[in-house]
């Protein structure tokens, strides 16, 4: 049971982690923030290759006039999957808020992840449980590193060392 749960977020891979105390405080330190489940989203990490690629390039040209681009609403097609993204999200922390008795629900997100995700949480947080949101990309750091930088940022507790007698 963890009172902390964080989730880092962004366009194609969703992190989430609960904050564990030691199982024994007077030999280890701790709390240490442990990840519990990875979700990707293979539709946006696909985007930018062969997903909405165009096979037909010149076939935009008539012969006697100027040409126009094809609208393949490539933007909107990424904003649909983020938001579809979100919502999974949005489940996937509801499940654990409530499995785990969690009080302190901390979102990191770049700021247009966490524009997809603010409406999906609406119903995804439980009453009583504390949402701080952290609007930066914090995806690509280690656990040991993400905890230190949202420990100095007063999110989740500092780790600490094993008490000495």
């Amino acid at each position: 049971m963890s009172h902390y749960c964080v989730v880092v977020a962004e366009g194609s891979r969703a992190r989430f982690f609960t904050v564990e105390p030691p199982e024994l405080p007077e030999l280890q330190s701790g709390p240490d923030l442990i990840e519990r489940k990875t979700m990707n989203n293979p539709d946006h990490q696909s985007h930018g290759e062969d997903l909405l690629a165009d096979v037909r390039s010149g076939r935009n040209r008539p012969a006697n006039g100027p040409g126009h681009g094809y609208d393949d609403h490539r933007d909107q097609y990424d904003a649909e999957c983020e938001r579809r993204f979100a919502r999974e999200i949005a489940q996937e922390l509801d499940t654990m808020t409530r499995r785990n008795g969690t009080r302190r629900v901390v979102l990191c997100a770049e700021k247009r992840m966490l524009g997809f995700l603010r409406p999906t949480l609406q119903h995804a947080i439980p009453k009583g449980v504390d949402l701080h949101e952290v609007p930066k990309d914090l995806a690509k750091l280690s656990p040991r590193k993400l905890h230190e930088r949202l420990a100095s940022d007063g999110h989740i507790p500092r780790r600490r060392n094993r008490q000495s007698h």
